[in-house]
């Protein structure tokens, strides 16, 4: 009997723990909803476009989320209405450099290089949005990804008063879809104990590298004026 009693009281713990991980979760969507775009024409233009890394191959097959994003951040470049692509992910090792294999594919595509900056410090979604502000000095961005991962990088980026809106772009269906939103459920009680309860900072914070420092923004240095001529003295 005592064991039964501990297996229903247990259910019903994890029935209302999940419960509030669901209502944590719609509280995400619904506060993020308004700066989200699904069509690249919808989104405002800005100078920053922050694209959100992710792996381009899974089981050596080419990752749909990887593609999408890549084309979108390609699409609103050449539409004007972003400027320069900051590309942030992992750099776990020397084999796998996502900000790296992002920019190569870009330049592919025409991409100008000097429009693309790399983050090599992106190993969180918490780290790449901190990092546009705290260490690029970016603080108006658009946000390239998926529709789940963009209401958790606002909701971030809302936390921490980053101007920040998203392109949502498109992502599987079916059961690969399903177990990736299943998980971001779990990574959105995360995002929140990170913001709220542990204050969470970026794994490295520094040092400043400004993407308005750089061209074609920097203004250029004007080589120091000649001295002007002595004339000598009128006799």
């Amino acid at each position: 009997m005592k064991l039964r009693s501990f297996l229903r009281y247990a259910a019903i713990f994890l029935i209302i723990l999940f419960g509030l991980f669901l209502i944590l979760d719609r509280w995400v969507a619904a506060s993020t909803a308004d700066r989200i775009y699904t069509e690249t024409t919808q989104v405002p233009a800005r100078t920053v476009g922050l694209v959100l890394g992710t792996s381009k191959y899974i089981a050596h097959n080419l990752n749909p989320y990887y593609n999408f994003r890549m084309d979108a951040a390609v699409r609103l470049y050449r539409e004007k209405k972003i400027q320069i692509l900051l590309l942030s992910g992992d750099n776990a090792h020397r084999s796998y450099n996502e900000p790296w294999t992002m920019k190569r594919d870009l330049l592919k595509a025409s991409i100008p290089d000097e429009a693309i900056v790399l983050d090599y410090a992106g190993f969180r979604t918490l780290d790449s949005i901190m990092r546009a502000k705290d260490v690029f000095e970016a603080n108006s961005i658009t946000v390239i990804t998926q529709q789940f991962h963009c209401e958790r990088a606002l909701f971030i980026a809302a936390h921490k008063n980053i101007d920040a809106i998203c392109l949502a772009v498109p992502q599987p269906h079916g059961l690969a879809g399903f177990k990736i939103r299943l998980r971001e459920v779990f990574a959105r009680v995360k995002a929140w104990l990170d913001l709220y309860i542990l204050d969470e900072r970026p794994r490295f914070p520094g040092p400043k590298e400004p993407i308005f420092s750089r061209p074609p923004f920097a203004e250029p240095q004007q080589e120091p004026a000649s001295p002007a001529p002595v004339l000598p003295p009128l006799r």
